[in-house]
């Protein structure tokens, strides 16, 4: 029998433990032997649940334990999460987690570390949740070079875009229903709405497409809380939705671009049509051309699935896994990997007329002049140009309020 222990009882935690319990057979089968729970670490008092005997409050007692195989991390952050992941793998055991913001920060480092003490790092349920997205990456797309990826890894930040699109719903009322939900914090939704959450996941995604560490400081990343109801029935009269993308790609003179926005998603694109808490990942192999990844991206038993999954492969293959699932430690470089091509921008505007607006645009037509102040659609423009387009608005007095790229197929 595999014993192995969770460090942390919240939400994936539990969920970690109830699917240990009612697939306890199915485990059994796939992992070649029964797998069961000896230890939880939480310093909270659990003493009134029926599983009180499980809990510890000390990591020693589980690393002193010679039949622990596999610590199943679900405490969150990097904190406490990542020092104790680390004294894990140094001790030879394995660990699964669904960590994202550790994977994307320390990923290159634990993934040595595992492969040194013969042992498997595993991350699955860190960027889809319970949708399967780094095992088939490593393993069924293996063959292929991967060079594109663009996704919508934000449940939260979808659903709220759908609730504005369908509803006619601004977004803090669609923030106040996501969380009543539980789809959103309560006291800070930022990692969400700001995007730092789908941040963490292209880099995480992006690492192992190019088989280096990217860091999530050097991805340039802007949430949804500008976005309006007139932006997006602005996007309709264009033919596309707003959506939150997390992109990266190779670039032909070398090297990676990669970033997080608010983009104009034409309707003939796969992601337009994903909507509400779904999660969808597309990728672009050479020999396989575009995959597309879609379920949900969250929820207690979901991710709690995905975790149960890799502590299955943690167990059948150990540190063999990592002949595949592994990327190189690299140098953080200075600045953000900022996107040199030239792409259709969608510009909304505070205070400065809709002529000036045009007139400073260039190469571009009015697709919008409400009380939220005039947008227009500025054709050709790189990256660096809409900075510069946005300094002059500001120069006369006026406040750039949105600034979507059009994702391009």
């Amino acid at each position: 029998m595999a014993k192995i222990a969770i460090l942390g009882f919240g939400t994936v935690g539990r969920g970690v433990l109830e699917v240990c319990r009612r697939n306890a057979a199915s485990i059994a089968r796939r992992a070649g032997e029964p797998v069961e729970v000896k230890y939880i670490l939480d310093i909270r008092d659990f003493s009134a649940s029926p599983d009180a005997a499980l809990f510890v409050k000390d990591l020693d007692v589980i690393l002193a334990d010679p039949e622990i195989r596999v610590v199943v991390e679900t405490i969150g952050g990097t904190r406490f999460a990542y020092p104790y992941v680390r004294r894990c793998l140094e001790s030879g055991r394995s660990v699964c987690t669904s960590n994202k913001e550790m994977v994307a920060t320390y990923g290159a480092e634990l993934l040595a570390l595992a492969r040194a003490h013969g042992a498997a790092f595993l991350f699955e349920a860190s960027v889809g949740g319970g949708t399967p997205i780094i095992t088939p990456m490593h393993q069924c797309l293996a063959a292929n070079h991967i060079s594109r990826i663009e996704g919508i890894v934000n449940g939260t930040t979808n659903f709220m875009l759908t609730k504005m699109k369908r509803e006619n719903m601004e977004f803090p009322e669609a923030l106040r229903i996501a969380q009543q939900l539980g789809y959103a914090e309560t006291k800070d939704p930022g990692d969400d709405v700001d995007g730092r959450d789908a941040c963490r996941k292209i880099a995480i995604l992006g690492s192992l497409a190019c088989g280096h560490a990217l860091y999530p400081d050097n991805i340039p990343t802007r949430g949804i809380r500008r976005i309006t109801v007139a932006d997006i029935r602005a996007a309709e009269g264009l033919e596309c939705v707003v959506k939150l993308i997390a992109w990266y790609r190779e670039l032909p003179e070398g090297g990676v671009a990669a970033g997080v926005e608010p983009m104009l998603v034409p309707d003939t694109n796969q992601l337009a049509g994903v909507d509400d808490v779904f999660n969808a990942v597309l990728m672009r192999g050479d020999m396989l051309g575009d995959v597309i990844f879609y379920g949900k991206g969250a929820g207690k038993l979901p991710t709690a699935s995905a975790v149960v999954a890799d502590v299955i492969d943690a167990l059948k293959d150990g540190a063999r896994i990592h002949d595949s699932l592994f990327w190189q430690p690299a140098d953080k470089p200075e600045g953000l990997l900022q996107d040199p091509d030239r792409h259709t921008w969608y510009l909304r505007a505070a205070g400065i007329s809709a002529a000036v607006l045009t007139g400073l645009a260039g190469d571009s037509r009015l697709v919008l002049d409400g009380e939220q102040g005039p947008a227009c659609l500025v054709r050709g423009a790189t990256t660096a140009e809409m900075q510069a387009l946005c300094e002059k608005i500001r120069l006369l007095g006026g406040e750039p309020a949105l600034v979507l790229k059009r994702l391009t197929d």
